[in-house]
C-alpha cells in the first residue's frame, strides 16, 4: 500500500529536521569518544594521574546530565530552535576554550563549560523530531537519531588518534570549530521557528539539588580510587551527601506545582522500566569506553592512531544494527529487541574479562563487534518504547529524563570502571598483573551489563500489556461504530 499525500508530505517536512539534528548531535556525542584515545598523552602531558585525567571525560558528561533537566521548561519557554541555536553556540565556544587550556584543572573546567553547551543538543533536536514524526513513526525516527550515536564513536578514536599523533591533542576540541558552524548555518535555515509557550518559574531549588546531588555522587567514586577507599570519609561523605541530594530532589519533585523533571512518569511501568534499561546501557557503553583505550596503550603499547582503529568494531557493529532497529521497533515493540540486544551485549562483554596481556586481537575485535550489534538493537528501542507509551503533552517532559538517565548512566559507569581501574592497577606488577587489573574491570562492565536485562524484562511485558489494551480499545471503538452504523 503506498502512502498517503499527506503522509509523503509529512515525511519530506521530518527529514531536512532530521538533518540538522544529527549534525549537532555528532559534535555533542563526538567529544564523549574523541577524547578517550587521548587519556594516556593528557596524563603525560599535563602531569596528572588516569584518575585525576577521567575527569575530563567524568566532567564533561556530569555537565551534559546538570543541563539537561532544564531542557524542557528551556524548550516551551524560548521554542526550540532558539535553544537548538544557542547550544551549539555555546558548545563551539566551549571547544575553542578546551583548545587553549594550559592545566588539568582549566581543562576540565573548559570542558564543563563544553558539556552545558552541548547537554541541551541531544534532547531539543529530539523533542523537535518526537513532535513532529508522531508516536507512529517514532522508532524510525529515532533509529536516524542513532546515527551519530554510532558514526561517531567508529570515527571519534580515529580522528582523535591521527589528531594527538600528528598535530596534537588540542586538535581534537578545535576540530569541533568548523562543524559548530555548518550546524549553526543548517538549524539557521532548515529549523521552524517555533514559538515560546507558557512554561512556568523555574524550579530552582530542583536545579540546585540535582545538579548538585548527581556531580557530588561522582566526586566520591573518583575519591574512592583516587586512593582513599570506599571506607575514607573523603569517598563516602560525598556520596552519601549526593545521594541525599538526590533523594531530596525526588521528595521535592513529587510536591512542587511546577518540578523540574516530572517524576510522577515513573509511575508507568513501561517508562520506568526503559529508564533503568537506558541507565545500565548509559553505563557499560561510555563507562567502558575508557578502557580499552588504556588497554591498547599501556598492555599492549599501540600508538593512538592503531588504538582509533582497534576500537572501530564495537561501533561497526551497532551501526550495522541501527538500520533495522527502527522499523523493528515499530512493528513488534521496542521491549522485545532491547532485551536481545541487553543480553547479546552482556555475553559479548565476557570475553574481555578474560583478557590477558597476549589475547589474540581477532578475538577482542570479534567481541567488540558482537558489543556492539547488542547495544545497537538496545538502546533506541528502549527509548522507542517508553515514548510509545507516552501522551503527546508529556514527550516534553520524559525527553529530557530519559537523556538525563542515559548520561548520568555514563558518567557513574565511568567513574566506577576508573575506580575499578585505578585500584587494581595500583597492586599490579608486570604486563600479566596489568592486564589483569583490566580484566577486572570487564568484570565489572559484565555486570553492569547483566544487571540492565531485569529492567529490560520489564519493559517487554509492560509494553505487550499496553499493546493489547490499545488493541482492546480499538475493537471496541469498531464495534461501537458497527452497531451505531446498524
Amino acid at each position: 500500500m503506498s502512502a498517503s499525500p499527506s503522509a509523503s508530505a509529512s515525511s519530506r517536512h521530518i527529514w531536512p529536521l532530521a538533518v540538522v539534528v544529527v549534525v549537532g548531535s555528532i559534535m555533542s556525542i563526538l567529544d564523549t569518544t574523541i577524547v578517550n584515545v587521548a587519556l594516556q598523552t593528557l596524563s603525560v602531558d599535563l602531569s596528572s594521574p588516569v584518575e585525576s585525567v577521567q575527569w575530563v571525560v567524568t566532567g564533561y558528561m556530569l555537565a551534559l546530565a546538570a543541563v539537561i533537566p532544564v531542557t524542557g521548561w528551556a524548550a516551551r519557554r524560548v521554542g526550540t530552535r532558539r535553544l537548538y541555536l544557542t547550544s551549539l553556540v555555546l558548545f563551539t565556544l566551549g571547544s575553542l576554550l578546551c583548545g587553549f587550556a594550559w592545566s588539568i584543572d582549566s581543562l576540565i573546567a573548559f570542558r564543563v563549560l563544553q558539556g552545558l553547551g552541548g547537554g541541551m543538543l541531544m534532547p531539543t533536536g529530539m523533542i523537535i523530531l518526537a513532535r513532529a514524526a508522531g508516536p507512529h513513526r517514532i522508532g524510525r525516527v529515532l533509529s536516524v537519531i542513532g546515527v551519530p550515536m554510532v558514526l561517531a564513536p567508529v570515527f571519534g578514536p580515529v580522528i582523535g588518534g591521527l589528531l594527538v599523533e600528528h598535530v596534537g591533542w588540542r586538535w581534537i576540541f578545535f576540530v569541533n570549530l568548523p562543524i559548530g558552524i555548518v550546524a549553526v548555518a543548517l538549524a539557521w535555515r532548515l529549523l521552524p521557528a517555533g514559538r515560546a509557550e507558557k512554561a512556568g518559574p523555574l524550579d530552582w531549588l530542583g536545579l540546585a539539588l540535582l545538579s548538585t546531588g548527581l556531580p557530588t555522587v561522582t566526586y566520591g567514586l573518583a575519591e574512592a580510587g583516587s586512593g582513599a577507599g570506599f571506607s575514607s570519609p573523603r569517598a563516602l561523605v560525598p556520596i552519601a551527601a549526593g545521594i541525599l541530594l538526590t533523594a531530596a530532589f525526588v521528595f521535592h519533585s513529587l510536591r512542587a506545582r511546577h518540578p523540574l523533571l516530572n517524576v510522577r512518569l515513573y509511575a508507568n511501568r513501561a517508562f520506568a522500566a526503559a529508564s533503568a534499561t537506558t541507565f545500565c546501557l548509559g553505563a557499560t557503553l561510555f563507562g567502558a569506553m575508557i578502557l580499552l583505550p588504556l588497554y591498547f596503550q599501556i598492555v599492549r603499547g599501540e600508538s593512538v592512531v592503531t588504538t582509533g582503529l582497534l576500537l572501530m568494531p564495537q561501533s561497526l557493529g551497532a551501526a550495522l544494527a541501527m538500520p533495522f532497529t527502527g522499523r523493528l521497533a515499530d512493528r513488534f515493540g521496542g521491549g522485545a529487541l532491547a532485551l536481545v540486544g541487553v543480553l547479546l551485549t552482556a555475553f559479548a562483554t565476557l570475553p574481555l574479562a578474560f583478557m590477558t596481556a597476549s589475547t589474540p586481537f581477532a578475538l577482542i575485535e570479534g567481541s567488540l563487534l558482537f558489543r556492539g550489534l547488542g547495544i545497537g538493537f538496545a538502546m533506541m528501542p528502549a527509548m522507542s518504547a517508553a515514548y510509545a507509551v507516552l501522551r503527546p503533552e508529556q514527550i516534553a517532559d520524559a525527553t529530557p529524563q530519559l537523556t538525563v538517565v542515559q548520561r548520568v548512566g555514563g558518567s557513574i559507569g565511568t567513574a566506577v570502571l576508573a575506580v575499578v581501574l585505578g585500584s587494581a592497577l595500583g597492586t599490579a606488577t608486570g604486563p600479566a598483573g596489568t592486564a589483569a587489573a583490566f580484566s577486572t574491570a570487564y568484570w565489572w562492565a559484565f555486570a553492569i551489563s547483566l544487571a540492565a536485562a531485569l529492567p529490560a524484562t520489564v519493559l517487554l511485558r509492560a509494553e505487550r500489556r499496553s499493546r493489547r489494551a490499545r488493541s482492546a480499545r480499538g475493537s471496541r471503538a469498531a464495534a461501537e461504530a458497527a452497531l451505531e452504523a446498524a
